[in-house]
């Protein structure tokens, strides 16, 4: 089978690694791929916003199998395209993909259908959210409508942040149409849990949970950025925890999207908080976690691309999806400087012995030689049997990987391994 995988980042080259293992695939292409990926795959320069490109590639191609995995392309409808050219997909079409492509709309989807969630209000004019915001109680939560590359997201801790961040979003175009329309909620306490899902809009199927550390700097400090490492499983998601959500979220999820005639078919990814008094939504995506794939599909024991045709096929009711129960940590090697300013270009060596416990996410090759090429540049994933052992190989393997101006944080998994000590 010749597999087509739309994307070009750590979690692309998680998907591709996983794919490779099963005896049918013959050749993967990656649309664009990166430097890294291109150990494992064909790379071709097309960006995976250009859907008509990639339509045209794959037909040319004759690609018997799609894997669609950014936020980008679904929204703007990859899905569909490939559909259209009789190429059989893993991800949402357009219509479901909005569930992560619109906050307002994820939002009134869950109060239609009592989907528990932050106390929100929706916005189109700034004047209203401005007024809004004079009397909300503080912290708030500052949302724009669209995606704004894990941007869009800002905590006021005061009345002048919360006046930026509309001002910014709504007046100034920060998002651009990202952030015509806000969302202004109430702030959720509680330890956050990341759940991805396989569902064919019928059965769904959660993987392994997982934590995600988002700032940038040891103690959660620093700015927000797409994810500095993960661990899995999230020690605070608890069995009975898990029971709640599949019966108060995931299937509520799936239902209320069939209502609304837009059957969700892919990975569908719950961000979660797991307050004093229930677990709540923060956030859907579209699409498999970056870097939370880095650590769950390492752990998947069954075969990834009969899952995703299980999936698209809509039989995945008939088809075993295991997990290791094992434990796995990913740590992230940054750019200094990342999330704002850095410099790439610098000699990357990936040691042969780790190679394939090492996921690129910002590579390229010049003059035959691998180098940085973005902020987040590896991600370094252990498995073990414990989570302090899964923490303690990870950071061997981090420190093996070499490059000019590398940074990570030193804290991935502490605070798990803390909770499991409670």
């Amino acid at each position: 089978m010749k597999l087509l995988v739309v994307g070009g980042g750590g979690r692309e080259h998680a998907v591709i690694k996983k794919l490779k293992q099963n005896p049918e695939v013959t050749e993967i292409f990656a649309l664009p791929g990166n430097g890294g990926i291109s150990a494992d795959a064909s790379c071709i320069n097309i960006s995976a916003k250009d859907i008509p490109a990639i339509q045209a590639f794959a037909v040319e191609n004759r690609i018997d199998y799609a894997v669609v995995t950014p936020d980008d392309p679904l929204v703007l409808g990859c899905v569909d395209a490939l559909e259209a050219a009789g190429i059989p997909c893993f991800g949402p079409r357009a219509d479901a993909a909005i569930i992560e492509g619109s906050k307002v709309f994820s939002k009134n989807l869950m109060k239609k259908y009592n989907i528990p969630t932050a106390r929100f209000e929706t916005f189109s004019s700034a004047e209203d959210a401005l007024r809004y915001a004079e009397d909300a109680p503080l912290p708030m939560v500052i949302k724009a409508d669209g995606l704004a590359l894990g941007k869009g997201v800002i905590i006021a801790d005061s009345r002048e942040e919360a006046r930026r961040a509309i001002s910014d979003m709504m007046q100034f175009g920060k998002f651009g149409k990202s952030g015509e329309h806000v969302v202004i909620e109430e702030y959720l306490e509680g330890p956050e849990v990341s759940v991805l899902a396989f569902t064919d809009g019928k059965t769904l199927i959660p993987m392994v949970s997982s934590m995600d550390h988002k700032r940038a700097l040891d103690g959660d400090e620093g700015l927000n950025t797409g994810g500095m490492g993960v661990v899995a499983p999230n020690p605070y998601y608890t069995k009975e925890i898990a029971e709640r959500c599949m019966e108060e979220i995931f299937l509520p999820t799936i239902r209320a999207m069939n209502a609304e005639g837009r059957r969700f078919k892919g990975c569908l990814y719950f961000g979660l908080m797991i307050t004093k008094n229930e677990p709540k939504v923060i956030e859907y995506n579209c699409r498999f976690g970056d870097p939370e794939a880095q650590v769950v599909l390492p752990l998947l024991e069954s075969d990834l691309l009969t899952v995703m045709r299980a999936v698209t096929e809509e039989h995945l009711a008939d088809t075993e999806v295991r997990f290791s129960d094992k434990h796995a940590c990913c740590v992230i090697l940054a750019s200094k400087g990342y999330p704002e300013h850095y410099e790439k270009g610098f000699p990357l060596e990936i040691p042969e012995s780790v190679q394939d416990k090492v996921y690129v996410a910002g590579a390229a090759v010049r003059d035959g030689r691998l180098v940085t090429n973005g902020g987040r540049v590896v991600g370094c994933t252990a498995i073990a049997e414990t989570l302090s052992e899964a923490v303690r190989n990870a950071y061997k393997i981090a420190d093996q990987v070499r490059f000019e101006n590398k940074f990570c944080r030193r804290d991935i998994g502490a605070k798990a391994m803390a909770a499991k000590e409670a």
